[in-house]
């Protein structure tokens, strides 16, 4: 069975389900979503990130659209 096919038996299944049931299955799960909803990245990815930036918006660093990237990863084209 597909993750699609699964993903729509779950909400139909859901839709229906007994609240203690429900409530059975967020217990399952509740630590993942939360990990997933309390992502953050350290000062220091931050300043990462904030530096990247601005060498990137002042010229400084070369930029690749999606298809280049993909040919460099692919070893078709070079940096």
């Amino acid at each position: 069975m597909t993750s699609t096919a699964i993903r729509q038996r779950l909400i139909t299944y859901l839709s229906d389900a007994e609240e203690n049931k429900i409530k059975a299955i967020y217990t399952l799960l509740e630590r993942e979503i939360e990990d997933e909803q309390s992502f953050s990245l350290s000062v220091e990815h931050l300043e990462i990130l904030d530096r990247e930036r601005q060498l990137h918006l002042s010229g400084e660093t070369n930029s690749y659209n999606k298809e280049d990237s993909l040919d460099i990863i692919k070893g078709l084209k070079k940096l």
